[in-house]
């Protein structure tokens, strides 16, 4: 068999190249946080990954703060294919796939390192897996840090809370939670929080510290009760009609960029929370030290209701549990 010469060899090179590069293509990927959160560092760093890995062939445009629409919009963007990625938080997965509200349940995770390792559980994993029904392909987890209360008025105890609404995420624990401390949940885009307290529309603003900093709410609110009650991931998703239409090469690389990013992502979620909370203290935020046993027993009444109704949430529970010391 003779050998190709060289010349040819190089021309069917340059055709290769000519044709991943004709296929050359932008990624839209949507989120819900500002720029200055974890969750869009991460999109930034799948960019990154993804134009390294592909010699500048794919790459992602990026859109935070709803720029895109709501999350349920974005989902149905997924679904159609007329978006190709997305972070997209577990609370609002979880109107569509129940077993991600185990992510919700109050006290579970001692810290955000307890929440990552808890990624790697089988029943975390059959949870990405299972958006596959819905058009979606659970590639991973982002996180940010642990909820917190932020408000008007100092908050010590449950009573403090009472008939008072507090701006919670849209899911039925965080209402279930929030109810059982007395207070009025109140769902808001992060974008209406501040006009909100501002006119004091809410009293008080269940949030991550990242968000917190990024947003500046503690402007408004300045008093932040360290209640530590949920841990707040989110999953990064592939259409499944987008991903269905890929060659293997392009799956691995994406594949590749979005597991390095997670890790990477892991990392920087755990670090970021003791510096959020210096840099808030340093822009007035002020520290309340509050007795947080009445709200853990409210959180342990909530999740033995809901690890009861969901076999996976149950088994979730159990495994994210079993990784305390």
């Amino acid at each position: 068999m003779k050998s190709l010469h060289p010349l040819r060899l190089l021309a069917a090179a340059l055709a290769c190249a000519a044709a991943w590069s004709a296929q050359a293509e932008t990624l839209k990927l949507g989120h819900v946080t500002p720029p200055s959160h974890v969750w869009h560092k991460i999109a930034v760093k799948i960019d990154q990954n993804l134009q390294a890995k592909s010699g500048g062939n794919m790459k992602l445009a990026v859109s935070p703060l709803s720029k895109l629409g709501s999350e349920g919009l974005m989902m149905d963007m997924l679904r159609s294919g007329a978006m190709p990625m997305a972070i997209l938080t577990a609370g609002s997965l979880s109107n569509r796939e129940p077993a991600f509200l185990g992510w919700s349940m109050p006290y579970l995770f001692r810290d955000v390192k307890h929440a990552t390792a808890a990624a790697a559980t089988p029943a975390a994993q059959e949870m990405l897996g299972s958006l596959d029904k819905h058009g979606m392909i659970g590639m991973g987890y982002a996180f940010a840090g642990m909820r917190h209360v932020l408000s008007l008025t100092p908050v010590n105890h449950p009573d403090d809370l009472k008939n008072r609404k507090i701006r919670a995420f849209p899911n039925p624990v965080y209402k279930d939670y929030w109810r059982g401390n007395g207070a009025a949940p109140t769902p808001l885009p992060l974008s209406e929080v501040a006009p909100a307290l501002t006119t004091k529309l809410l009293d008080a603003v269940d949030i991550d510290l990242d968000a917190l900093v990024g947003m500046k709410f503690h402007h408004q609110a300045p008093y932040l009760t360290m209640s530590n009650h949920m841990a707040f991931p989110a999953v990064i998703v592939v259409s499944k009609r987008y991903w269905d239409g890929l060659d293997e090469r392009r799956r691995r690389i994406v594949r590749e960029a979005v597991k390095e990013a997670e890790l990477w992502g892991y990392e920087q979620a755990a670090a970021a929370e003791e510096k959020n909370l210096q840099a808030a203290l340093k822009d007035g935020v002020k520290l309340q030290q509050a007795d947080l046993q009445p709200f853990t027993r409210i959180g342990a009444d909530v999740a033995e209701r809901y690890r009861q109704r969901h076999a996976l949430l149950g088994r979730f529970y159990r495994e994210a549990r079993a990784l305390q010391p």
